[in-house]
């Protein structure tokens, strides 16, 4: 097998391995009093694979990793898919600017980014009738989340220059 297949197809694991740690952080429980703080993972690592791997992670990345969201989470099947997708798209519309942004932009930009996941999931289930928030408290974790996204910039960084996956 040549080297530049066994380096993809490393590389493919790495990722995978990301977003079930980014999963299982996901669905770790937390006090109720907490659970509107909790970032929201699964799109913090989206951000970062598609900013960094735009030819690996995109579109299609997400729509599949927003199914697998939506059933771990026994949510409206398409809802995640939906967002993360949206999500992937905007990122990947801004790739090349995230990548030259100091880490307060990016983080900035990550809110904005995280907002808007958080306002169409919240628009999709009001009209659904399946909306249990009764205020806009959800947006907290659009904060919660760029505040962690150094951490999560730079831990997934670090493990990308690690691993040697391109």
């Amino acid at each position: 097998m040549p080297a530049s297949v066994s380096r993809h197809s490393q590389g493919l694991w790495v990722i995978i391995a990301s977003f079930i740690v980014a999963a299982l952080l996901l669905v770790m429980p937390l006090p109720e009093s907490l659970d509107y703080y909790r970032p929201e993972w699964i799109a913090l690592f989206l951000i970062y694979w598609v900013m960094a791997l735009p030819h690996r992670v995109g579109l299609l990345s997400a729509w599949i990793i927003g199914l697998f969201v939506d059933v771990l989470e026994d949510s409206l099947l398409g809802l995640n898919a939906l967002v993360l997708a949206l999500v992937a798209y905007l990122a990947l519309s801004l790739y090349r600017r995230l990548r030259m942004f100091t880490m307060l932009q990016q983080a900035s930009t990550v809110f904005i980014l995280i907002g808007l996941h958080q306002l169409v999931s919240f628009w999709i289930l009001t009209v659904s009738e399946q909306n249990t928030s009764p205020n806009l408290m959800f947006l907290v974790s659009a904060f919660s989340s760029a505040l962690i996204w150094p951490l999560v910039f730079y831990g997934l960084r670090y493990l990308r220059r690690s691993l040697h996956v391109v």
